[in-house]
């Protein structure tokens, strides 16, 4: 039995097994599950090339299949390879199916109109050689990282990284993005990263924040840290060549939960002890792999749900149908309670066999809402301008 073969197409397939049929989190095997089938389900593709593809290419080359057990090996590998097959038919799926989302959150004409010169810069295509050769290979070269950055005073869970283009252009928009992790862990410069680095390289300035954890912190402490980061934005984030006066906050599963709750308690005194007057207002808001529920044995009120108004700002939710943490139930029901309540655009894109951390890696999955975020917060820039004022012609 050729066991240095065994090893890597086993990984695989117990990866692949768990992509197609997750288990919930909650349950025996869940974690297992979890992790395993999310880099099986995100990365297809870098799964064949590198762990079944060459280990068997190699195990023919060096004469290791010469038993029944390197055969057997050999067979598991090919079906896993139709595992996977299934898996990158759905992911490669996905550009449509959120081409689609969005002319229901915007309209079919939506493209009409935006600016032109935030139309032309939409891009229209993966950047295929990054996801097919370097998925997990996260950042640019022509983006600037300014790392930890105090924004308040609790040490190493009040920090900031900036992103910014090196060229370092004027009146960029901004990006707020938060980790995940429960409110108990995680970290800035780990979620979402694709996102950021592309933003960055469209001449964004991008914001990743730690925030104050459980148990020593509890709701709404890490919502009022957001909110402290918002108003660190609007007083120094021209240093790095942004326009605040545009400014969207995003969140992966517990910082979409926090994205939701600033986005929908914009200017909220109650949430912003000390700093009461700091505008906390958003331009919008973008919902990735969020939780949707109540905060750790707190009231209806640590909802998002329980926040919502006719004069919520435009909201981007996306999530997985797989999901194994975050039922894909309850993303549907806040994107509708949104849609009937609130006057702004609300784009739901639900993933086709989605993961909850899609964010992590450059797959075609996560590049596809990308360029979803990008387009939708175009739209909103558009409307910006066109809401403004202008001056004497």
């Amino acid at each position: 039995m050729p066991v240095g073969y065994l090893f890597p197409v086993t990984l695989v397939a117990v990866g692949t097994l768990f992509a197609l049929r997750p288990v919930p989190f909650s349950r025996p095997l869940g974690r297992v599950s979890y992790y395993f089938g999310l880099a099986a389900n995100e990365l297809p593709f870098a799964a064949f090339f590198w762990l079944l593809l060459l280990p068997t290419a190699l195990a023919f080359a060096e004469g290791d299949i010469d038993s029944a057990g390197g055969w057997a090996v050999v067979a598991l590998a090919a079906v896993t390879t139709l595992g996977l097959a299934v898996v990158a038919r759905r992911a490669l799926g996905e550009r449509a199916r959120v081409e689609h989302a969005l002319d229901q959150g915007l309209g079919t004409g939506w493209r009409a109109a935006l600016d032109a010169d935030l139309a032309e810069g939409l891009r229209r295509r993966p950047p295929l050689a990054r996801v097919l050769f370097l998925p997990v290979f996260r950042r640019r070269l022509d983006v600037r990282r300014v790392a930890d950055l105090s924004y308040g005073d609790a040490g190493r869970r009040n920090l900031l990284d900036v992103y910014h283009h090196r060229s370092r252009p004027q009146g960029a928009p901004v990006m707020i993005h938060l980790h995940g992790g429960t409110y108990s862990g995680g970290r800035k410069n780990s979620q979402s990263l694709p996102l950021l680095h592309h933003l960055a390289g469209q001449g964004w300035v991008c914001v990743s924040a730690t925030y104050r954890l459980r148990p020593q912190a509890q709701h709404p402490d890490h919502l009022i840290d957001l909110k402290k980061v918002i108003a660190w934005v609007r007083e120094h984030a021209h240093e790095y060549g942004a326009d605040p006066s545009t400014l969207f906050v995003a969140g992966s599963s517990a910082g979409g939960h926090m994205a939701a709750l600033a986005a929908l308690t914009q200017n909220d005194p109650a949430f912003q002890p000390g700093f009461e007057d700091a505008d906390t207002s958003v331009s919008g808001a973008v919902y990735l792999n969020g939780w949707y529920g109540t905060y750790f044995g707190q009231g209806p009120e640590s909802s998002p749900l329980a926040h919502i108004t006719a004069d919520a700002p435009p909201f981007l939710v996306a999530h997985g149908d797989l999901d194994p943490i975050v039922p894909v139930a309850e993303a549907r029901h806040f994107a509708d309670r949104l849609r009937e309540t609130s006057a702004a655009p609300v784009v739901y894109v639900e993933l086709r066999g989605g993961n909850h951390a899609f964010d992590l890696y450059h797959s075609f999955r996560f590049e596809a809402v990308v360029d979803a975020v990008e387009a939708f917060t175009a739209l909103v820039r558009s409307r910006e301008r066109d809401s403004r004022p202008q001056g004497p012609r």
